[in-house]
């Protein structure tokens, strides 16, 4: 594993006059699943909007270093953005209903995400969107993918973003709430979803969250933003080392200390599963 981030960042945000984040600096080691927890209202989606390189689209205004992959996206002019976003880094977004183009076919925006990195080559595109649609649990038919996405539920179209978002193998994806509209048991398996892909293509992950349990089972480090500040930093498992008090109010608004979660999330995990039979493409879940 190479020893240099696959993402490093040191960034100051502002909608015009009015500072959001002051100073935030982490860095992510390739393959690493880094969690950024934060209250509403704390800077989460601005940092997201900044390192997608998008925060321009809605008035704001970054300065600093997002360095991904050796490569500064923030001194980058959008065309070449252009050719990093979906490429090297994609986005798994907060509300998947609101991400998906209601116009056309979940076939159809394969199709488009494919076309904007990689020549067309109908065996090489349909192999791809097969193998990932069962990856993450979903019919890869042709009834299914000539579904618009009205016509599929709320945890099928993020099973389909998440797979777009893998479409291109990049080095690094954000997820921004990803599981905040989805019910609890889908929650869990689109939480081990995206934790199986990150080990499976070792890709890293930067996981936006403001719900501790999802981050416990899914992230190896936690970071803490407060009023536009990452106040603490630590590995999951030094929970109990917290001294800030933004990550001691998330440690109390769990069910069970950190350490007591922990140990049943990997006793989980040492016990094999039970056969799980995933719907066809007549039906939703």
């Amino acid at each position: 594993m190479s020893c240099r981030p696959i993402l490093q960042i040191r960034l100051d945000a502002a909608y015009r006059l009015r500072p959001i984040l002051r100073d935030v600096a982490f860095e992510i080691a390739p393959g690493e699943i880094l969690a950024l927890v934060g209250e509403s209202g704390a800077g989460k989606s601005t940092l997201v909007l900044s390192v997608m390189g998008l925060l321009g689209l809605r008035g704001g205004s970054a300065k600093g270093q997002v360095i991904l992959d050796g490569q500064d996206l923030i001194s980058m002019p959008e065309r070449d953005l252009r050719k990093i976003r979906g490429r090297k880094i994609a986005l798994v977004p907060q509300s998947p209903m609101s991400a998906l183009n209601p116009a056309i076919s979940l076939g159809a925006h394969f199709r488009e995400a494919w076309k904007a990195h990689e020549r067309f080559s109908t065996p090489a595109f349909e192999h791809r969107v097969r193998t990932l649609l069962g990856e993450v649990q979903l019919p890869s038919d042709k009834e299914f993918l000539s579904r618009r996405p009205r016509e599929i539920s709320v945890g099928q179209a993020q099973r389909v973003l998440i797979a777009m978002a893998m479409l291109h193998r990049p080095a690094l994806i954000v997820a921004d709430e990803p599981t905040s509209a989805l019910d609890p048991v889908t929650q869990v398996q689109v939480i081990d979803l995206l934790r199986t892909l990150s080990r499976r293509y070792g890709t890293s992950m930067l996981y936006i969250s403001h719900d501790l349990v999802s981050v416990l089972r899914l992230a190896d480090r936690i970071a803490v933003l407060e009023g536009g500040r990452i106040v603490e930093c630590l590995p999951k498992k030094d929970l109990k080392r917290a001294r800030e008090e933004a990550t001691l109010a998330f440690i109390r608004c769990l069910p069970a200390p950190p350490d007591v979660l922990l140990q049943w999330q990997q006793d989980s995990a040492d016990t094999p599963p039970a056969e799980t039979h995933y719907p066809a493409a007549s039906g939703r879940q």
